[in-house]
């Protein structure tokens, strides 16, 4: 079968290519020399590219890369800055599926330009030129929205708050957990209960427990059971390290979470440094222009909680169904 392929031409063999996914054009470089050149041609990767990929591309016009290919990759591990710089596009290695990031800027927070709760700052290895600081709430609103028009038809996505602790810690977490939410206009809300201290949910998967207890009532206090959540999601992430191409998503750290107490959703880490919790995800059938909704709440408790550096919510493809 392998050598009535190879008999065709490149140009047919190509054609053949640019109807499968990156991750097949490449596995199928390695039948022969033949599928080799055909599967580096850009007529293979200019179909890969998304069709409006002039538009995003047109505002760095001294940009030029050597093939399709080669642009691909560097979609895919680079994140580009759009809308004056407020949002950033990807693409998804695997695929070549759409991925934004949101920056805080573009997210409605409450009390957000009042210096006293929220403070504005710049980070080197933010992706953004301003991330958004927690100093001290008692309410914590962000929400943030993006049309189903800019991402890719038929595939379910994720939505991903993308944080990290500020140096001097966080607070008011440890043990309050936040809801989070998810809706398609149209739809219903769907909404789940996370924790953003990523500490305690170490401690949980390692099952960390204090040497001594002086108190048995300070010690139900400290480490009271906490109550059963949602079962999270194994995630994906595009490795934005690796010039090869990689299909491997090493960036998320999943564990082990066959234990009821790996059940709770806590955050993880990244391979860029920082910190994501999923909010929920939501599947794009390209068939209407509908705005989804993200939302993190923790208004109900009252306590003050700070120490949170927000970057943005990131929305990406978990699965590509076919």
């Amino acid at each position: 079968m392998a050598e009535e392929f190879n008999n065709l031409p490149e140009g047919c063999i190509a054609t053949i290519l640019s109807l499968t996914s990156p991750r097949d054009a490449c596995r199928l470089s390695l039948v022969s020399s033949t599928f080799q050149s055909a599967a580096e041609s850009d007529a293979v990767w200019h179909k890969f590219l998304p069709s409006d990929f002039h538009t995003l591309l047109s505002q760095f016009p001294s940009s030029s890369f050597p093939s399709k290919k080669h642009l691909y990759l560097h979609l895919c591990q680079n994140p580009l800055l759009i809308d004056n710089g407020k949002k950033s596009f990807q693409l998804d290695k695997m695929y070549g599926k759409k991925c934004y990031m949101l920056s805080a800027r573009t997210l409605f927070i409450v009390w957000g330009d009042t210096p006293r709760y929220w403070a504005w700052t710049s980070l080197p290895d933010a992706r953004f030129s301003e991330v958004a600081e927690l100093v001290s709430v008692c309410w914590l609103e962000i929400r943030g929205w993006i049309n189903t028009g800019m991402l890719s038809p038929k595939t379910l996505y994720g939505a991903y708050l993308v944080f990290r602790p500020s140096p001097a810690g966080i607070y008011g977490f440890d043990y309050q957990s936040v809801e989070v939410s998810i809706r398609v206009a149209g739809g219903e809300v769907s909404k789940r209960i996370v924790y953003l201290d990523a500490e305690r949910g170490r401690r949980l998967r390692y099952q960390i427990v204090p040497r001594r207890i002086f108190n048995r009532a300070r010690f139900l206090t400290g480490f009271e059971a906490p109550p059963a959540e949602h079962n999270s999601n194994n995630n994906s992430n595009n490795n934005r390290n690796n010039n090869s191409f990689d299909f491997q998503y090493p960036n998320i750290n999943n564990n082990n979470r066959n234990n009821n107490s790996f059940d709770l959703q806590y955050p993880k880490e990244r391979g860029d440094g920082w910190m994501e919790v999923e909010l929920g995800d939501f599947f794009n059938d390209g068939e209407d222009d509908k705005e989804v909704e993200m939302g993190v709440c923790e208004i109900k408790s009252g306590d003050w909680k700070g120490g949170l550096i927000v970057q943005g919510i990131e929305i990406r493809p978990k699965t590509v169904l076919h």
